[in-house]
């Protein structure tokens, strides 16, 4: 029996649900629960996500650990990385991707936990980001130039914050800066602090507390409605100086030889 099998059956016994009942909640049919319960198929990623969902448990405990009476989650850098984590879905079961916009930023510090907060935001799908959970997020001000303010980062939920690297860039929500967009500059370790940097060097360096973090989304590409504008032709002068460079460059080289 695999992991996922032994899981599948251990958690829907403890709940005290037949196979019915189980597929009843997560809305498959009862043939399905027997095949994966019995090792004869596994639920697709989509499925799996929804089911350690109901389960409240993550995705990566859920695929990874056996799960029984004497089964505990593992702390992953924080306690508040261990909650589940609200998702919708579309018609078709496919999860949505909402988008906070700037206006609603302060009230999602406050209601990023809420499935029904969440619900309410504005939501839409991209099928190219199909294998992780997704959330759109528009950023303010110039900190992150070239990215202007409007541009809306869509960032992929980073549930273990020990796979954050130096040098990427993440979408940061905690208690003392709200949502941010900033480039990290070091690796997360045990409740320490991250230290968050402006690619605009008019801004400086700061640092938030591992403790003051609720959330980190990775960010995977961006939306702007600002097209990028065709480069100046060059001037006389410009091109004068080139040739007078590339002048003085074989000149030294014809004089080394």
């Amino acid at each position: 029996m695999s992991i996922i099998s032994t899981n599948i059956k251990f958690l829907r016994k403890k709940k005290g649900l037949t196979q019915q009942q189980f597929a009843d909640e997560i809305g498959i049919k009862r043939s399905l629960v027997g095949a994966y319960e019995e090792d004869r198929a596994d639920p697709k990623y989509d499925l799996l996500k929804k089911i350690a969902l109901y389960f409240e448990i993550s995705v990566d405990d859920f695929i990874n650990e056996t799960i029984n009476e004497k089964w505990a989650p593992k702390p992953k850098g924080n306690p508040a990385n261990l909650r589940v984590l609200s998702i919708t879905v579309d018609k078709e079961d496919n999860e949505n991707i909402e988008m906070v916009p700037v206006k609603a930023s302060a009230g999602y510090l406050n209601g990023y936990a809420d499935p029904e907060y969440v619900a309410q935001l504005p939501k839409f799908y991209l099928p190219m980001f199909k294998q992780g959970t997704f959330r759109a997020f528009e950023i303010k001000g110039d900190s992150m130039l070239p990215l202007q303010s409007g541009t809306v980062i869509i960032g992929e939920y980073v549930e273990n914050w020990a796979d954050v690297k130096a040098g990427d860039t993440y979408v940061i929500l905690s208690k003392t800066e709200g949502v941010v967009y900033k480039r990290v500059g070091n690796k997360y370790r045990d409740n320490k602090k991250l230290k968050l940097l402006s690619d605009n060097t008019a801004y400086e360096p700061y640092e938030v507390s591992g403790e003051d973090i609720l959330e980190i989304w990775k960010a995977k590409a961006y939306l702007s409605t600002q097209l990028p504008t065709p480069m100046p032709e060059p001037s006389i002068e410009n091109l004068t100086s080139m040739m007078s460079e590339m002048q003085k460059s074989i000149s030294k080289l014809q004089s080394n030889n």
